[in-house]
């Protein structure tokens, strides 16, 4: 990562006011970018944009609908980007069940939106579209995913997913290479850190139960997942950015940014490590009938250690650590942009040591 190469860049972010497109735009910030972000309202009550300020530092926030796609291709003519990232999106497997019209309307129609809107701004010279581990075709497999399986999914979200990568690179060979404009996908596994307040996801749903004094209900204790902390794919998303902006299309692909294989653990793992931590909290499982969810999800990120360099600096353990630093100092009342800002710091330091 070149830490100096943000430094007055004009970034276009939508979805900045969720979780990941929260720490994405304040990161950006402490580098010195110029951020116009494009986003529906906070998603929850707290929330990550709330509480740590965020918009305090953009150059501007256009709270609107990625399905507005007038009113997306305005508001990115105004901010005269140079690069953008998509994180905009319907981001949860089983609200996809009983909302299935809108998750394809928001994560496939979206993303048609949000390229026609950039082919219609000059000056852009990078797109990195985020999508997820989950568009891939669900083999249940032991190793890792990698970029060229096929795309695919279960459940509407994932589904979705995979239809948004697929858009992707039909743009990028039928419009995007042509003029010069350098497109990629990043895919990443699931992360957990401060500021998600988002519902039927475990780390969330695990510190509602401690706040409530509940016990907390587990619905796949077995279910494999490629955990990593935030900072670790936004590390990803910078690289490739820079990489994208400066090389162009050598780089304009799909890319996978997963955590080592010794992290990606089954949901009980991550339940009982919790509970060390917090040991006033009991779970069970959840015996109720569930949705489908992929049982065995994981990323093989070899092609972005070998040609970005990039891999991940936090383990496991310590992203845990992290993300529960974050919530106790936000309930100690504590200043929670400077805290956020100080993990970021944290984080870049462990990068630099390498």
């Amino acid at each position: 990562m070149n830490l100096d190469f943000w430094r007055g860049k004009r970034v276009f972010l939508t979805g900045h006011t969720g979780f990941k497109g929260g720490w994405l735009s304040l990161w950006l910030q402490s580098r010195g970018a110029e951020v116009h972000g494009y986003a529906l309202k906070p998603p929850t009550e707290p929330n990550l944009f709330t509480v740590a300020r965020i918009g305090e530092g953009m150059a501007s926030s256009v709270i609107a609908d990625i399905r507005d796609a007038d009113n997306l291709r305005k508001a990115m003519q105004a901010a005269h980007p140079e690069i953008i990232f998509h994180l905009a999106a319907q981001p949860l497997v089983r609200n996809s069940y009983t909302q299935p019209t809108e998750t394809y309307a928001v994560n496939v129609m979206g993303t048609v939106h949000l390229l026609e809107a950039v082919r219609a701004t000059p000056g852009v010279k990078a797109v990195v579209n985020v999508t997820t581990d989950k568009c891939y075709e669900s083999r249940e497999w032991v190793w890792g995913y990698r970029e060229s399986d096929p795309m695919g999914g279960f459940d509407p979200y994932s589904s979705s997913k995979g239809c948004s990568e697929l858009v992707t690179a039909a743009y990028r060979r039928s419009f995007f290479e042509q003029a010069g404009i350098a497109l990629a996908s990043a895919r990443a596994g699931n992360v957990i850190g401060g500021g998600d307040w988002a519902s039927d996801r475990l780390i969330p749903d695990f510190l509602r139960a401690v706040d409530a004094g509940e016990v907390l209900k587990i619905r796949s204790p077995h279910a494999i997942r490629p955990w990593q902390h935030v900072l670790e794919p936004m590390s990803g998303y910078f690289t490739l950015a820079e990489r994208l902006y400066m090389d162009g299309d050598d780089f304009a692909e799909a890319w996978n940014f997963g955590p080592s294989d010794e992290d990606v653990r089954s949901v009980r793992w991550i339940v009982e490590r919790l509970a060390k931590m917090r040991k006033d909290v009991c779970w069970e499982c959840d015996d109720v009938p569930q949705p489908h969810e992929a049982h065995y999800l994981k990323l093989d990120s070899s092609k972005a250690r070998s040609k970005l360099g990039w891999y991940p600096r936090w383990r496991l353990g310590t992203s845990l650590d992290k993300t529960i630093e974050w919530y106790e100092a936000w309930q100690s009342g504590q200043d929670m942009r400077s805290v956020t800002l100080l993990q970021i710091s944290e984080y870049l330091s462990a990068v630099q040591e390498d």
